[in-house]
């Protein structure tokens, strides 16, 4: 019997875990436990998708948030490495590219334990970003990387990955497995939508958290409600930034709601016009939906979106922003499939853990 213990923290993770554990689930040879560390704690980040999503329930809750980069992950370091000495697992899974996925690879490594990167490879090529950094160090010492699209596999090929002691596979990426499989069970939130609109989200710490850059997205937005209505699920902490700064007023056009959930977000995504976001995991679900994605950054690190001409780099300045989005009001892209795989990454991801690669 191999024992999976999984960490997560944040939303995009349980959308992640929810099909790899599902997967797992199914599996006679195969249990799991479940570690959240707490990173995103608001219910309307967090339980609601175990809820939702039939997600096991976590045998461990570190219940580790609010802080500094360096306090939460050493926090979670210290936890981590605490239930990892008890449990023993075989396997020690981590996803995506945040403190918990940081500080879960680097306890379990320091013990000796093998570790399994869910989405490896990916790079935004920019490395003040917290998420780069740890997306780097995790793929560094795992020992099976699970890549979600062809370019993330080639750049760990670039990095010399082939020459160094794990397995690089390629399975396609779980949130396109995740979208599949609950694009039936989508539901509206409990709003009343415009006819058309256009769906935006913020939370990056470099958006929200420096004004002048918060204040052109804001900006940008309220011109972009003049043509469309926008819908605004607003992150916890972004809340908290409008209310105490001093910003531009939101347009009577831009509709403000609380963060919505995963079934919720796929209503959402099937029923606008088109995405406006800081967000990694909703630039791919854009493109699950078959909407055109405008990306309030200066770099992504799913390349191949902005090659294929679904996505817009359009950078975090009012013009820029506006005009991605009258370039899409002109000409949309025609979508084809495949980029991320064909839906089937959790039974892969799942296949490999239950083989002696390493």
């Amino acid at each position: 019997m191999k024992k999976i213990l999984t960490i997560i923290g944040a939303r995009p993770q349980f959308i992640k875990a929810a099909a790899v554990s599902r997967e797992i689930s199914s599996r006679e040879n195969m249990t799991e436990i479940i570690v959240h560390t707490g990173q995103h704690f608001d219910h309307n980040m967090s339980q609601v998708f175990f809820e939702q999503m039939h997600i096991p329930k976590p045998k461990y809750n570190f219940g580790i948030h609010s802080l500094s980069h360096g306090a939460m992950t050493g926090r979670m370091l210290e936890r981590a490495e605490e239930v990892l000495l008890y449990e023993n697992p075989d396997w020690v899974m981590v996803y995506g590219d945040t403190n918990s996925t940081l500080a879960g690879a680097l306890a379990a490594k320091k013990l000796g334990l093998k570790v399994a990167h869910v989405e490896a490879g990916l790079r935004s090529n920019n490395i003040l970003m917290p998420e780069e950094i740890n997306r780097i160090l995790t793929d560094r010492i795992s020992d099976l990387l699970f890549c979600p699209t062809q370019t993330a596999f080639e750049n760990l090929v670039k990095e010399g990955f082939n020459y160094l002691d794990n397995k690089v596979l390629l399975t396609g990426d779980v949130m396109y497995d995740a979208y599949l499989h609950f694009f039936g069970m989508r539901i509206a939130p409990p709003i009343k939508l415009p006819e058309k609109f256009a769906l935006a989200t913020m939370h990056r710490a470099e958006n929200t958290d420096q004004q002048n850059n918060f204040g052109e997205i804001i900006e940008a937005l309220n011109i972009i409600s003049g043509q469309v209505p926008v819908v605004l699920p607003i992150h916890p902490r972004t809340f908290q930034v409008l209310k105490k700064s001093n910003l531009p007023a939101l347009h009577q056009n831009i509709k403000v709601m609380e963060p919505v959930s995963y079934l919720e977000m796929i209503y959402l995504l099937e029923n606008c016009e088109l995405v406006l976001t800081d967000s990694g995991g909703l630039q791919k679900e854009a493109y699950f939906a078959g909407k055109p994605c405008i990306t309030l950054r200066n770099e992504t690190e799913w390349t191949e979106l902005i090659h294929n001409g679904y996505n817009k780099l359009a950078g975090i300045r009012q013009t820029g922003i506006i005009n991605a989005f009258n370039e899409f009001m002109i000409k949309k892209p025609r979508f084809t499939t495949g980029l991320y795989g064909s839906g089937n990454s959790a039974r892969m991801i799942a296949d490999a853990l239950g083989q002696n690669y390493v």
